[in-house]
């Protein structure tokens, strides 16, 4: 049986890029305005947090870039965290991703479909969240070329669906008495703990920016391939993003979008009319797909990797004929669906945020220590601007993180419950155990 990290077949830069973006355009962009604007009533401050969500991302895709570099090896945060911290670290980090750090955004984007085509057929939106997450699943157990095509294509049709739907914002909309320059009380708002919240939402939005290091092991020379790719792909979206909703907020009445998350949908119907809302609220459903489809992909490879480290784990990296890891992918199927049908989009953005930006800080964070502890590291990739992005990072991780904590703490605790099994799961069949052959030749 073949390892599912090491396949003939390897993907290149453009398949990369397309894994990266495609996880990073998904629901926030489409869902997040509505309840930004909810309490940012001003143009400046709302595009600011865009600008300042990509300014993040792109210091962490920095970090990320040279410890991908370092080690390249499939397993995002898990792989990373165990090199740069230890075993136990990088464990609890795997463990969150397997369990809610790719399901519950695979869920959260498959609430989305259903909430758009919902409102335009008028039937239950599960209706057509589920057996969108069925048929991705069964797309991700046929073969690497075949994922690779569809993926590009769904995620570069995104990219051209994004931009003509701003443009259409702007030619063919009402402007809105709003002003992208600075107010009298922009100040205020930007201070305030709602601004705080809002940048969580568009943190969220731009979760993926590290999409590439989870299947390094199926890209051509990931240790230079993967590194361009998070920083092309984070750059390519951080632009998007502020395009669009700039469109949204230029062509749109804030109080029609204030509290929703068909935002997309709402803004269509602006400039649009009821006819056209219904054709792109279609498009943007067809977009999110790609998204689904990225973290159906990238996911799984955490639990995979996991298999190939440990020796209670390894059904986790069995393969099927196609060199995928089947049981890793179905798993994740099954998280999916639980999530989706018991949690709504909110529930579900909040639930997983606060551990996840706590998992990147410290991918970050073990940048630094290894520039001390281990100066003599072959870094095929150096961080640009060193210490300037992991401090940057760090500061706008943990200003997040303590309104993540204050204002969602039942969020937060059931985090911190997951994160608690997943320590009973170390202890009683990780910790002690011996290492797989591949972890001991590493």
């Amino acid at each position: 049986m073949s390892s599912p990290l090491s396949p003939t077949a390897k993907i290149g830069l453009t398949t990369a890029i397309a894994i990266v973006v495609a996880n990073m355009i998904g629901t926030g962009v489409f869902g997040s305005l509505g309840f930004q604007v909810a309490d940012i009533p001003s143009g400046f401050p709302i595009l600011l947090l865009w600008l300042v969500g990509g300014i993040f991302s792109l210091c962490g895709a920095v970090c990320y870039a040279e410890l991908a570099s370092i080690f390249p090896k499939s397993g995002g945060e898990y792989h990373l965290l165990s090199k740069s911290w230890n075993p136990f670290i990088g464990f609890l980090a795997g463990w969150l991703s397997v369990t809610v750090g790719f399901a519950a955004p695979v869920a959260a984007n498959a609430v989305l479909v259903g909430e758009y085509m919902g409102k335009i057929t008028g039937y239950n939106g599960l209706w057509f969240g589920v057996p969108v997450v069925l048929l991705i699943t069964w797309i991700h157990l046929g073969k690497l070329s075949n994922i690779s095509l569809f993926q590009s294509g769904f995620t570069y049709a995104k990219v051209l669906l994004i931009l003509v739907l701003g443009a259409l914002a702007f030619f063919l909309g009402t402007a809105q008495p709003i002003s992208f320059l600075p107010q009298a009380g922009d100040g205020k708002l930007i201070l305030s703990g709602g601004y705080a919240i809002a940048l969580v939402y568009v943190l969220y939005a731009y979760t993926g920016w590290n999409a590439a290091t989870y299947m390094m092991d199926e890209v051509k020379s990931p240790e230079r391939t993967v590194p361009i790719a998070l920083l092309v792909g984070t750059g390519i979206v951080a632009a998007l993003y502020v395009f669009l909703n700039a469109s949204f907020l230029y062509s749109t009445p804030m109080d029609a979008m204030a509290g929703k998350p068909q935002v997309g949908l709402i803004a269509a119907e602006s400039f649009l009319g009821s006819k056209g809302s219904i054709v792109m609220g279609i498009l943007i459903s067809f977009g999110l797909v790609s998204t689904i489809s990225s973290m159906t992909w990238a996911g799984p490879r955490v639990a995979a990797a996991i298999g190939r480290d440990h020796r209670n784990f390894q059904f986790l990296g069995r393969t099927n004929r196609n060199g995928i890891p089947a049981i890793a992918v179905i798993l994740q199927m099954i998280i999916v669906i639980a999530l989706l049908l018991s949690a709504t989009f909110d529930q579900l953005i909040n639930y997983v945020q606060a551990l996840l930006t706590i998992s990147s800080l410290m991918v970050v964070i073990g940048l630094v220590v290894l520039r001390i502890r281990r100066p003599d590291l072959k870094r095929p990739y150096k961080a640009w601007a060193y210490p300037l992005p992991p401090i940057l990072f760090g500061a706008v991780s943990l200003y997040v993180l303590y309104f993540q904590i204050e204002q969602k703490p039942k969020e937060f605790c059931y985090g911190l419950a997951t994160l608690a099994l997943g320590i009973l799961v170390y202890v009683l069949f990780v910790r002690g155990e011996r290492k797989t052959s591949d972890l001991a030749s590493r």
